[in-house]
């Protein structure tokens, strides 16, 4: 029997197929993925370094949507705003994927590239480098808090008779739609605000 003209197994088809297990189920397993690929499991191991090198694969993939020119833009809080969106739709398609990730340490080149922009963005703005990390890790909060919201159902309070909270029913009643969506607004324009205080205070003790 000849081989087949396209390969069973490559890197870009183990990660598809990872991400796919991820979006139906929030998270993978390596025979799961060799199952839907036709293949061996022990062949899936001769592409990738285990489990793990999925992972950063899976983080590579997700991460590729955030679009790297807006950290480009000027000035810099301009440029963190729109990398916090373009961050937040990217992470926002695949909500599921976003515990996994989060759990584990990051070595993707691609990702790490660009924590290496950010990271040099906010030294030239003027930020104290001990102040730097944790503006990140702050925005990266508020922007999978957000996706995760995002897909989360519209209604994620059950109002009942037993529990009387006319309060709480009124303000619901007053949110509207797109709650998420002004929810992250309100948390990024509360975020750029402080920032831009740290970044007074550096620019004063120096």
């Amino acid at each position: 029997m000849g081989r087949p003209r396209t390969p069973l197994l490559d890197r870009e088809r183990i990660t598809a197929t990872a991400l796919q297990l991820v979006d139906e189920q929030g998270d993978f397993s390596v025979p799961q993925i060799a199952k839907r690929l036709g293949a061996q499991t022990g062949s899936v191991y001769h592409h990738v370094d285990g489990r793990d090198g999925i992972v950063e694969l899976l983080r590579e993939r997700v991460a590729a949507a955030i679009d790297p020119r807006t950290l480009d833009r000027a000035p810099w809080d301009t440029a963190l705003e729109a990398w916090a969106r373009s961050y937040r739709a990217a992470f926002a398609a695949h909500p599921k994927a976003i515990p996994l990730l989060m759990t584990s340490p990051v070595r993707a080149p691609g990702v790490l590239e660009q924590y290496e922009r950010a990271v040099t963005l906010l030294l030239d703005a003027g930020f104290a480098r001990e102040q730097v990390m944790p503006l990140i890790i702050a925005l990266e909060n508020l922007v999978l808090g957000s996706a995760l919201d995002l897909a989360a159902p519209e209604t994620m309070w059950e109002l009942t008779e037993e529990s009387p909270t006319p309060h709480l029913a009124e303000a619901l009643a007053a949110v509207g739609e797109h709650r998420a969506d002004r929810a992250f607004e309100l948390g990024l324009t509360g975020f750029i605000l402080h920032a831009r205080s740290l970044r007074g205070t550096a620019e004063t003790d120096r």
